[in-house]
């Protein structure tokens, strides 16, 4: 069978791309998280009243199986996808748009199964999207200012979340349906004008003869094999791990109806909140923590530091049930969440096994990132029945101290990596597939 090569891409202006890809990322985001957070769990309690802590968690556990697979796969369409139009435009706009009508499937619909199917489909085709933005980064940035970028990146999720709940906490008195159109509206319109913005077009395809590939070589293409690429394994499972603590923030209106006793525009104000306050602590340290990384040639003790402080701010949301210690609570965690997202996708773009394969394996990354926001809704259930909300987020505390331990084997920058230790800036575009 042939192998290929792809090269020559087209190359934005650093300033063009970056500003291209946070508007369009963000209003896609804007239309994923905000239901996730919030639209998700009234729904739940719109259509099943006695039992919606289980079925928001049978909906958000679907959902999460098809973010998994959606995330790779999107991306491995992506780099396979070689049309005038683009690789990663013709997926930034065909992901959201399915996902977008999924999202007015629901808000339509008045049956749980069609929320799960609905749900399952708009996270699979939402991921496509995802994996098209960010192979953005290792396509056309170069390293020196990949750290930067992602840094500003880390930012378009907390401002996604801020603005979704300021839309909410503004239309606290429009109908359901209303809140799902317009959600599904901002979710295609920002990735339709961001693909303008965006320069992409048709990758130059050099095609390589080669023996034939067994079998077991033939499952490297889908997942980078963890024996010659060890780093990208234990980036894979720092991020999972780091991002199962942090996403005690996708169970928040849960938390404040349940633990606190809230009403419904309570839990919309103080989720609001407290996304708004993680935004301007996330903002701090995420151009800061990109930008010293990029100077300081170092990548993990920011990762080390970053965990290390967002496990002090989950446990106090274990120990105090207080709305105040909530918001210092969040301040602290979004001090070390921004620096993590920033400093982390810089390293995984420089460590990518594949230049060819970016799309795809940053897919499998953005897998780690995203799926941890549903699992952590759907396991909630069993960890809240075992020890109440004190056990859940110690529970989760947990996994930050495992991310910690699982960041110490990443290669620094500098240090050799991958088969034949090979470094950073070493030419991958010449290895064949």
């Amino acid at each position: 069978m042939d192998g290929t090569i792809n090269s020559g891409p087209v190359v934005t202006p650093f300033r063009r791309l970056t500003f291209g890809i946070m508007f369009g990322y963000a209003c896609m985001m804007i239309a994923l998280i905000t239901p996730a957070m919030l639209l998700l769990t009234f729904k739940m309690i719109e259509i099943s009243p006695d039992n919606y802590t289980l079925t928001f968690s049978f909906v958000a556990g679907i959902g999460a199986l098809f973010a998994m697979i959606g995330n790779p796969i999107g991306g491995a369409i992506s780099d396979r996808t070689n049309i005038a139009f683009g690789r990663r435009r013709t997926w930034i706009i065909a992901g959201p748009l399915i996902g977008c009508v999924c999202l007015l499937w629901i808000g339509m619909t008045t049956e749980v199964w069609q929320v799960v199917v609905a749900w399952a489909i708009a996270q699979f085709f939402f991921n496509f999207g995802m994996a098209a933005y960010t192979a953005l980064i290792p396509d056309q940035v170069p390293v020196e200012k990949q750290g930067t970028i992602s840094g500003i990146l880390g930012l378009v999720t907390p401002i996604a979340v801020v603005v979704g709940m300021a839309l909410m906490t503004v239309m606290t008195d429009a109908s359901s349906i209303t809140k799902w159109v317009l959600l599904s509206t901002i979710g295609i319109i920002g990735p339709i004008i961001s693909a303008f913005i965006i320069k992409d077009g048709k990758v130059k395809v050099v095609r390589v003869k080669s023996a034939h590939i067994p079998f077991v070589k033939k499952l490297g293409t889908i997942y980078p094999s963890p024996r010659k690429y060890p780093e990208f394994t234990w980036a894979i499972v720092s991020k999972f791990l780091l991002m199962m603590g942090f996403s005690s923030s996708a169970y928040l209106a849960v938390m404040l109806v349940n633990r606190m006793g809230y009403s419904e525009v309570e839990a919309t104000s103080g989720v609001a909140t407290l996304q708004m306050i993680s935004l301007v602590a996330m903002a701090l340290t995420s151009m800061l923590g990109g930008m010293l990384s990029d100077k300081a040639k170092k990548q993990k003790p920011f990762l080390f530091g970053s965990a290390f402080i967002m496990l002090i701010g989950t446990l106090i949301f274990a120990f105090v049930q207080d709305f105040s210690a909530f918001i210092i609570a969040t301040v602290i965690i979004g001090l070390g969440a921004g620096c993590f997202t920033a400093v982390d996708m810089a390293l995984v773009a420089r460590i990518l096994p594949r230049k060819e394969d970016a799309a795809k394996d940053f897919g499998l990354m953005n897998v780690a990132n995203a799926l941890p926001q549903s699992i952590v809704p759907a396991i909630a259930p069993l960890l809240l029945t075992i020890g109440g909300w004190s056990f859940f987020y110690i529970a989760l505390a947990t996994c930050l101290l495992a991310s910690i331990l699982a960041t110490k084997p990443l290669p620094e920058i500098g240090e050799p990596f991958g088969p034949g230790k090979q470094h950073a800036n070493a030419d991958l575009e010449s290895k064949e597939i």
